[in-house]
């Protein structure tokens, strides 16, 4: 361990959050924005009866139950058309074991939640924040039961966070990352490798930059060294690739998934991808077919809910991160051990809805800056011709302020710099570094 390094600590007794209450009633940020766009166009009118009536079917016989067993003094709320009031988050949880699948991604006797991010947007809708959780991150795992048999699992400490499926599917899932994070999640949903194939088809592609030319047979990539704009299975194998980014490791993964992540938050804010209506209904369709959501969610209603409150976030004030963690912990070989006080910094900010950035240490082994970046649009200058009214100067002045001028407006405090956390925004141009291991 290196002397800068946080000492990795795993406590056996870490602090249980409130259970999440029953409801009544998607691999990466891929299936939020692709959901929210897609149904933000048919709530507008843009398809017809008989497809809205089909698709709302098939969201609400897709919904799975995430209460974990508990009981609930009162359901949560089904938002109306209109964004969803206040801040929420939403866990997407990618599964590497899909009965449709076969062996074509490897014989698997057990499903796992390989891929765990969760999404939260700021109660004001302007900024947001994406904690990718590492599949090997050891932690405390809550009781659970698993929905479909009633089975009940203990808890247990100090085990990879990707065992929570196989102790309740989701629902424990979702048990498992809030207890850890302190944070109430709401809202999940799930997609298969299958599912990412058919959503990454659906959005036309996504430009992705390498450092160098990618040839990795585990995950069936070939890329080569620059821009490409990749979709489907070769999606797939980007998100899913270990050996051809960075050091090999999990952490790599997540930095070059954040590549992949950001651009797609750019293409998606775009005027070309926005505006085609056909892309969108094409989303649809995709999404509600391949992506399981909650069962809160089983409505168009919450959906559109969803979206009006995603479109607005800036992409500015969008922040991809890691969860602070190291693989340097003798007791865990290869597994990811938190950094637990610098945890607790990130989630306290998530928490209280502070705005933060990253410091220039931030990039991950799996990314570099891309040198063909384009640069961050700035501000016009002022129209010298157009005459604006000066803002009224501050004054202390008893008489002046009597008589309604207002004091000046105090500037908006900086956004903090939280050190160490690993991660990018989504203004951010990153191309997935070289292997290295």
């Amino acid at each position: 361990m290196t002397s800068d390094e946080p000492e990795p600590r795993v406590s056996e007794h870490s602090p249980r959050h409130g259970r999440l209450r029953r409801s009544h009633a998607g691999l990466t940020l891929l299936k939020t924005v692709g959901i929210a766009t897609a149904v933000a166009v048919i709530a507008a009118g843009g398809i017809g009866a008989f497809e809205l009536t089909e698709l709302g079917r098939q969201v609400a016989d897709n919904s799975i139950d995430i209460s974990n067993g508990t009981d609930a003094a009162t359901p949560l709320p089904v938002p109306h058309i209109g964004a969803i009031e206040g801040g929420f988050n939403f866990l997407l949880v990618g599964t590497d074991n899909d009965a449709a699948q076969g062996d074509a991604y490897g014989v698997r006797d057990a499903t796992l939640n390989d891929v765990n991010i969760l999404l939260h947007v700021s109660a004001d809708h302007t900024s947001g924040v994406v904690v990718s959780l590492p599949r090997d991150l050891i932690v405390p795992h809550p009781d659970c039961v698993d929905p479909d048999t009633g089975e009940e699992f203990y808890a247990m400490s100090a085990r990879p966070l990707n065992e929570a499926w196989s102790r309740g599917g989701l629902g424990c899932v979702v048990a498992t990352v809030s207890e850890l994070t302190g944070q109430p999640i709401s809202y999940a949903g799930t997609v298969s490798f299958n599912g990412v194939i058919a959503m990454t088809d659906a959005i036309g592609g996504v430009p992705v930059c390498v450092e160098e030319a990618i040839d990795d047979p585990d995950a069936a990539l070939v890329l080569p060294a620059g821009t490409s704009v990749i979709s489907g299975a070769t999606a797939l194998g980007f998100l899913r690739s270990r050996h051809g980014v960075g050091d090999g490791s999990d952490l790599s993964r997540i930095s070059s998934q954040q590549t992949y992540m950001s651009s797609l938050m750019r293409t998606m804010k775009s005027a070309d991808t926005l505006g085609n209506l056909g892309t969108l209904y094409s989303l649809a369709r995709a999404a509600t077919a391949n992506v399981k959501l909650s069962s809160n969610l089983s409505s168009l209603d919450s959906i559109v809910a969803m979206a009006y409150a995603l479109k607005d976030v800036d992409l500015d004030r969008l922040v991809f991160v890691q969860y602070p963690g190291g693989t340097s912990d003798p007791d865990f070989p290869g597994k990811v051990v938190p950094y637990t006080e610098l945890a607790d910094e990130l989630f306290a900010a998530i928490s209280a809805d502070q705005p933060f950035t990253l410091d220039e240490n931030s990039l991950g082994n799996g990314t570099v800056l891309d040198p063909n970046a384009t640069p961050t649009p700035t501000a016009p200058e002022p129209d010298p011709a157009v005459t604006e009214t000066p803002a009224p100067e501050a004054t202390e002045d008893p008489e002046v302020i009597a008589a309604g001028v207002p004091e000046a407006a105090p500037a908006a405090a900086a956004p903090t710099v939280i050190e160490g956390l690993k991660g990018i925004t989504a203004t951010t141009q990153t191309c997935a570094a070289a292997y290295s291991g």
